[in-house]
């Protein structure tokens, strides 16, 4: 599964697969690119419900699409990190960068 981006509340919403590494680079590329410029409202949420694994490249990435959103006037929301990849997001402190839900 690759990345699927939709509209939600008003917010674009990218669902993430269970393995988000540095082989997805340009498929984020492009569901980030839809998230930004295409869709409405003025939030990003990175759905990680369904996320297993991600790796070092995989954050550059999320910090790539914060930027990318700030420039655009959005904030970006990482939601429902469990396990693993909630402990990761803690230890590398993306709670000071990041909104969770």
């Amino acid at each position: 599964m690759s990345f699927a981006t939709t509209t939600q509340d008003g917010c674009a919403v990218i669902s993430v697969p269970a393995r988000f590494d540095f082989r997805l680079m340009q498929d984020f590329h492009a569901a980030m690119d839809d998230a930004v410029a295409q869709r409405p409202g003025s939030e990003i949420v990175v759905d990680l419900g369904g996320t297993d694994y991600l790796d070092s490249s995989a954050l550059g990435m999320l910090l790539v699409l914060r930027d990318r959103a700030r420039h655009q006037s959005k904030s970006v929301v990482l939601a429902r990190a469990r396990g693993s990849v909630g402990n990761l997001l803690r230890i590398a402190n993306f709670g000071k960068l990041f909104d969770f839900r």
